[in-house]
């Protein structure tokens, strides 16, 4: 039956906490719907966590921060950080059935946080889109023979290594062919780019100047965009219904051209090199010492985890009551972060080959971002033989697994307001939404796209999420109460011993919060200002950014100002009644909740109690 810590009376009603019928194909929840099976919801979840970052940025971190030393800051930041969050958050959307917006009837008064979350995530999908969009374009240039970035455009391009040495005031070429004793102070950059440089910069984007400079819109991306939203619609019309269908190919694909890519790439000369510079024999434990190796593991995992960003309590709504969240959740994360160390071999054992071919250290061949993919790896695959087949199996990789995190930013948004407005037609909402995120995207496809993408990559996805985890921490497990929360998932999952929520309180409790907020204090204090290709944005850019980034926070407060002129009693007892679950919150079906006791006999009997017992209960219920 509904447990609460105030108590119901004696002769209440108790309901047992046996599913009801299968109904619909298997739905227990054909109002709102289930998914179809188990698989589908663990490969939309895989889908949705195995992000673009797992490819490009991580491989780059590792080998930025001692290779094998990261790996063990990285495992161990899962462990205290990210699998808590990740369980925390499974398990408040399986137990309501709600959305990133209405989860927070547990704790109205921060029910601004859902709509962050929902504001950030649709912020998110306008820039995703882009880059899967600029997949697309990539995807389609692979088709020709030889790849179009094999070859310069013009004289300020080269095919030989940029990197000459400046020995004895003479300028040497190809100076680890001449002389590989170069030291780093004499090392010297020419401004020629190389071809793949070039065809990203000129033929791609056909990149302005900077931001200022729009141009017109880059048309061949912008066809790309209209087909990435098209494909999106078509895909989320019937909800997880149609789009659960879609992942059985979405999810696995890239396994597969990863581990076709590895088995490739090991076998090419150099890749030995490759993978010693990634985690191999030049790993460096002494990192673990530095802060900035553990903050960049712990940020890594809330990112490539897609924390406090709705997509998780969203998939988790759609779960059956007594589905296993627990068993779920451990594996995703773990699966998460083994599919990064996946895609590190397989980036890295290419690009030991490339450095190989041009005679030069890796440090000078490795790239992050945008340029790792697009540039550095698109230019180590003409290097191949029969490179138009590597290029087609590695940009079409790109091209789903940004279109699987793409599904879920908008079927984020779209439940929330098929949660808000249940008679809405959920096929006109996931089309509204796919029109909306094509059009504002529309600008970040211009001549000077890429800068803007950068500035919300910059602003929108690194430290708000940070702010917004925290807060589910302090909502959930301050404020709602830890011990509440436990009663609530021992309903879903069935009794654990005290032993096994000890180490969970102590993360939720303690530890993670405690990670969260170093972590958010040294990225705003290590904050720079974005720049992309060397040119920094002007400072209008970054103010703009900085608002867009505070639009979620001011939510927040704008949303808390709002439930508490609308309470009733002073201020104080005002704060104390948004603190405590609203009559909305509670198992979605009346089987699995029973008797809801209204909010207002709640209160007739907490009133009997003392402020103190009153606050113990209403916030502190879990000291």
């Amino acid at each position: 039956m509904w447990k609460s810590n105030i108590n119901p009376p004696k002769d209440a009603p108790i309901l047992t906490d046996q599913d009801p019928p299968a109904v619909d194909g298997g739905e227990e929840n054909p109002e709102r719907g289930n998914w179809t099976n188990k698989t589908e919801y663990i490969l939309s979840l895989i889908g949705y966590t195995i992000g673009l970052g797992n490819i490009w940025r991580f491989p780059y971190l590792t080998y930025k921060n001692g290779g094998g030393a990261f790996l063990i800051a990285y495992l161990t930041m899962l462990v205290l950080f990210g699998t808590p969050l990740y369980f925390l958050e499974s398990a408040v959307g399986q137990f309501s059935s709600q959305g990133a917006v209405n989860v927070w009837r547990a704790v109205p008064l921060l029910q601004g946080v859902g709509i962050g979350m929902i504001i950030l995530t649709g912020l998110m999908s306008i820039y995703y889109n882009v880059i899967v969009s600029y997949g697309i374009f990539y995807l389609f240039a692979s088709f020709q023979s030889p790849l179009p970035w094999h070859v310069c455009h013009d004289k300020n391009c080269s095919d030989a290594s940029l990197v000459h040495c400046n020995t004895s005031s003479a300028l040497v070429a190809n100076w680890t062919q001449d002389n590989r004793t170069c030291t780093s102070s004499d090392k010297i950059t020419l401004g020629a780019q190389s071809a793949s440089e070039q065809y990203w910069n000129r033929v791609a984007l056909r990149r302005s100047s900077n931001i200022e400079e729009t141009g017109p819109i880059v048309w061949h991306l912008a066809l790309c965009l209209l087909l990435s939203s098209i494909l999106v619609a078509a895909v989320l019309i019937k909800g997880i219904k149609s789009s659960g269908k879609v992942m059985y190919f979405t999810s696995l694909f890239p396994y597969v051209a990863l581990v076709i890519l590895l088995i490739r790439g090991v076998t090419l000369e150099g890749a030995r090199d490759g993978i010693d510079f990634y985690i191999g024999a030049k790993s460096n434990l002494t990192k673990l010492t530095e802060a900035e190796v553990w903050k960049d593991a712990a940020t890594q995992t809330a990112f490539s985890l897609a924390i406090a960003s709705g997509g998780l309590i969203t998939l988790a709504s759609y779960g059956k009551f007594h589905n296993n969240m627990f068993i779920d959740s451990m594996a995703i994360s773990f699966i998460n972060h083994a599919t990064s160390i996946l895609a590190g071999f397989s980036i890295f054992s290419i690009l030991g080959h490339m450095s190989y071919i041009y005679q030069v250290p890796i440090d000078e061949v490795v790239n992050d971002g945008f340029g790792l993919a697009f540039i550095t790896y698109a230019e180590a695959l003409t290097k191949l033989p029969i490179s138009t087949f590597w290029s087609i199996i590695f940009f079409f990789m790109i091209f789903v697994i940004g279109l699987d995190s793409q599904f879920t930013n908008l079927e984020v948004v779209s439940t929330s307001i098929t949660d808000a407005f249940p008679k809405s037609k959920r096929a006109y909402v996931s089309f509204g939404c796919s029109c909306i995120v094509f059009l504002l995207g529309l600008p970040l496809v211009t001549e000077a796209g890429i800068y803007w993408v950068s500035l919300m990559d910059a602003f929108i996805a690194t430290w708000i999420l940070l702010v917004l985890a925290l807060m589910e921490l302090i909502g959930f497990i301050y404020i709602y109460g830890i011990n509440r929360l436990i009663e609530d998932l021992e309903m879903m999952i069935g009794k654990k011993s005290v032993w096994f929520w000890l180490w969970w309180k102590a993360c939720w409790f303690v530890i993670s919060p405690c990670i969260l907020l170093a972590i958010l204090v040294w990225s705003l204090k290590s904050f720079e200002a974005p720049n992309y290709g060397g040119v920094k944005l002007p400072s209008w850019a970054v103010a703009l950014g900085w608002c867009i980034a505070a639009l979620p926070l001011v939510c927040i407060l704008i949303i808390a100002v709002y439930k508490l002129s609308r309470a009733e009693g002073n201020l104080w007892k005002r704060i104390k009644s948004l603190c405590y679950p609203s009559e909305e919150w509670h198992p979605f079906l009346d089987i699995h909740r029973g008797e809801r006791y209204s909010e207002e006999n709640c209160r007739k009997k907490a009133s009997k109690a003392t402020d103190g017992e009153q606050m113990s209960m209403a916030v502190f219920s879990s000291m």
